[in-house]
């Protein structure tokens, strides 16, 4: 669904040029010199004084964990004391709990700019559909504001006799509207026969793969060296992302090279979850702890697709987080040693490549998929990520948050623009 012709006028774009841009029909129709476009028609936006970027993706959420920490508290901290956590309490979940959180942290996705959210589901004992049917309703709900892709995360094991319940779920997951297929292969007895589990059944339904891989520091075993293998053997076509691959931030450079060369071989892309894995990785090192990020220069050097994303929000797997890809992209600067350039392409671009999405640019016939922040540059939005933010999908404003402050005098300015 798209609205009449926008004319976003006076922005700034990354390259410090200053425009108008003309949005129609749910593309751009036109990138001019500020002051010189064609507002024929239009409603008139002035974005005088905010950055205009392609809008952000975010690449994994789980809108069913959403907003829990307070409920569900994780005294160990870690990965384990998480999950722990986690399966004692879901069973307690109703669908319209599920429902009304996931729609909250939703909301606060889509207000901070991401127009597109890739979120896993949990399936299992205790919780069976519900939560995968309650995330699919708020999907569906959304359409019109945001793209929502789900992600049926089965649950452990899947493989032999005392996989058989998880895999008739995860296949009733699928008939029951789905988008892809998720799994965490490294915690079934058989992980290799995880990934063909996964891979065929994502086959048979013309679905995308969406594995969570090597959540871990130690470098054994490596999961995601066999789901590469086991992707370039049957040359699965519907796309695979490996989430987290912590381990391989830890490995000997040489290992870590081959295992990006493979992945890149066969069309793997590459989850990096800076917020959750800064907060549960490393709490057993009392100095010198690792940051829990995967090897993002090597991957990249490799030619692989690396997005990233916030993953868990409020929850015991991560305390903190506000559902913005601006945070995401600060961490990777501060955590992962990235330009602001190409963190900020991590949670946009290749977040979007990675989900098989469009591409998305602030450019003639793109997509108008935009979000508009007050800085004057990629480096200050990073910086401040003030929620003064314009957000457009399909071409239509779908959110817009207004901040000001006021000075002793009581006369109002926009924060971080004093009057």
């Amino acid at each position: 669904m798209t609205g009449g012709p926008l004319l976003l006028r006076t922005a700034v774009l990354a390259d410090g040029r200053q425009v108008d841009v003309r949005v129609q029909d749910g593309v751009i129709a036109q990138v001019a010199v500020a002051g010189a476009g064609d507002a024929t028609g239009a409603q008139v936006v002035d974005l005088a004084g905010h950055l205009l970027l392609p809008a952000p993706a975010e690449i994994h959420a789980h809108l069913d964990k959403a907003l829990s920490a307070d409920a569900v508290p994780n005294p160990a901290g870690d990965l384990f004391g998480a999950v722990t956590a986690w399966l004692a309490y879901r069973p307690s979940l109703t669908r319209e709990q599920v429902e009304n959180s996931a729609r909250t942290a939703l909301d606060a996705y889509l207000g901070h700019g991401a127009t597109a959210v890739r979120t896993h589901a949990d399936l299992g004992e205790g919780i069976g559909l519900r939560a995968l049917l309650a995330v699919l309703a708020v999907r569906d709900q959304a359409a019109a504001r945001c793209a929502v892709q789900v992600t049926a995360f089965a649950a452990t094991p899947l493989t032999g006799a005392a996989g058989a319940a998880n895999r008739a779920l995860l296949a009733d997951a699928l008939a029951a509207g789905a988008d892809a297929v998720g799994a965490c292969p490294g915690l079934d007895p058989d992980p290799a026969g995880c990934i063909e589990i996964c891979l065929d059944l994502a086959a048979r339904h013309g679905v995308p793969l969406d594995l969570h891989v090597d959540e871990w520091l130690h470098p054994d075993p490596c999961t995601l060296e066999l789901l590469a293998d086991a992707v370039t053997a049957t040359g699965f076509p519907h796309g695979v992302i490996a989430g987290h691959c912590v381990s391989l931030g830890m490995m000997e450079s040489d290992r870590a090279g081959q295992i990006a060369d493979k992945v890149a071989r066969a069309g793997i892309a590459v989850a990096c979850l800076p917020q959750t894995n800064l907060f549960l990785q490393g709490r057993d090192h009392d100095r010198a702890v690792p940051r829990g990020l995967t090897a993002l220069r090597t991957l990249r050097a490799a030619g692989v697709t690396v997005a990233a994303g916030g993953d868990n929000l409020q929850d015991p797997f991560q305390l903190l987080g506000r559902g913005d890809p601006l945070e995401t992209a600060a961490l990777l600067v501060l955590a992962g040693h990235d330009t602001p350039e190409t963190a900020y392409d991590a949670v946009s671009v290749q977040a979007r490549l990675a989900a098989g999405l469009p591409p998305v640019a602030v450019a003639p016939g793109s997509p108008a998929e935009l979000l508009a922040v007050r800085a004057s540059s990629l480096r200050e939005a990073l910086a401040t990520a003030t929620a003064h933010r314009l957000v457009v999908h399909g071409g239509r404003i779908v959110a817009r948050t207004t901040v000001t402050r006021h000075d002793p005098d009581d006369h109002p300015a926009q924060i971080g623009h004093p009057a």
